[in-house]
């Protein structure tokens, strides 16, 4: 198996291909970030229950450096900045659906280094970066690929996971259908006053979500012992605005959004921001092909399940590509490629159609929809199976 690309999925899928020692290579024109830990810079993920299954049979989990911070609540409310959220809001515990967590808070340069230092340990696992490859030829006996080190390449499957600029997508012609929500995604961490208890925040605002996630601890010289990331959705213009801001105001700004249950807060770490769109790749295979991750689709992260998403398309890909091995059967030919197709392309159109309707119902101050939308919460809160069932999506289930 050949795999471009060793970002998280890519990486992931990379490392559990080789820990059920099925040979494999992945390449990357970047070098792998370095194995010690970078300076805190605020980027998270938020592994859900299904992913942390992924990871830790890749035996990437037990690599993470520290302990990941679980997420046992989910409060979603719907409101303005600077007010008061409305009373009829939604919560979830994962307790009541028999878990002890939602999912799990990791620093982005906490998975980096877990990856980095479980993919040495694979015998089976080739990696290459950083180099730059040239698919020579795919075929139905397999695939050819050259590097610009010299090293050939042949595989039975190649996979794309480099993104959502996907070189390997281009080339194979496959085209997507892509939508701008004219909105940027703020991405950082805060310090807080007060303690989280493991619970994430979900805040509907007129110009985009909010989000509060919990960290495990604020890190070494921030002004509180509390720690929280932040995922914040808005129209270009006030972003732009709000990214201009010192850090004083910055934290103002997102204390106007949290409201009083944190006390004081304090931007720590770099803010990241990145225009919001969404994206679908019109099929996932080609001859000898699989997309997986970003390369195949995009959502609004509203839900934040992009990555999760990922990781669905690295357990179903695996899978399927084990139990060709183990069968005796093409791991890379046409029935194999036509069951992951089938499989992770309707669920990946319902994520995305689940959070555009999401982000379209809540991005917007008209008055019905607005009542229509807080009695739906409330109502939410009180049906048990329904209930049940977006606990369900949240764990990745």
């Amino acid at each position: 198996m050949a795999i471009i690309g060793a970002g998280p999925v890519g990486a992931t899928l990379a490392a559990a291909l080789a820990a059920a020692d099925i040979p494999c290579a992945v390449v990357d024109s970047a070098p792998l970030p370095p194995m010690e830990m970078p300076a805190f810079d605020g980027r998270c993920y938020a592994v859900a229950v299904g992913s942390r299954g992924v990871l830790e049979r890749a035996g990437v989990w037990d690599a993470l450096p520290d302990a990941p911070c679980p997420i046992e609540t989910i409060r979603v409310q719907d409101g303005e900045p600077g007010q008061p959220a409305s009373p009829l809001s939604l919560t979830f515990n994962a307790a009541e659906s028999g878990h002890d967590a939602f999912g799990w808070m990791v620093e982005a340069r906490a998975l980096r280094v877990g990856l980095n230092a479980r993919l040495p340990h694979l015998p089976a696992l080739s990696v290459f970066a950083p180099a730059r490859a040239e698919v020579l030829g795919r075929g139905p006996e397999g695939v050819d690929i050259a590097l610009d080190n010299g090293t050939r390449i042949r595989a039975r499957l190649l996979v794309g996971a480099e993104g959502r600029r996907s070189p390997v997508r281009g080339l194979a012609g496959i085209r997507t259908t892509g939508l701008d929500y004219r909105q940027v995604g703020m991405v950082g961490a805060f310090a807080h006053e007060n303690p989280h208890g493991n619970c994430a925040l979900e805040q509907f605002l007129p110009n985009g979500p909010f989000a509060q996630l919990p960290l495990a601890a604020a890190p070494a010289g921030a002004p509180f012992a509390h720690a929280s990331s932040f995922v914040w959705s808005d129209k270009t213009a006030i972003a732009s605005r709000m990214l201009a801001l010192d850090d004083d105001a910055f934290s103002r700004e997102l204390a106007r959004r949290l409201g009083d249950a944190l006390g004081r807060v304090r931007v720590i770490g770099r803010r990241w921001s990145y225009p919001l769109s969404a994206m679908h790749a019109e099929r996932y295979t080609d001859t000898r092909l699989a997309l997986a991750g970003d390369a195949a689709h995009g959502i609004h992260p509203i839900a934040g399940q992009g990555l999760n998403l990922g990781f669905q398309d690295v357990d179903a890909l695996a899978r399927l590509i084990e139990e060709a091995v183990t069968n005796g059967q093409d791991p890379g030919g046409p029935e194999l490629l036509r069951a992951y197709q089938a499989e992770r392309r309707p669920a990946a159109m319902l994520m995305l159609g689940a959070t555009h309707g999401i982000e379209r119902l809540f991005g917007n101050r008209n008055p019905a929809l607005r009542a229509a939308r807080r009695l739906g919460i409330a109502a939410v809160d009180r049906i048990g199976p329904l209930k049940r069932a977006f606990a369900r999506q949240a764990m990745g289930g």
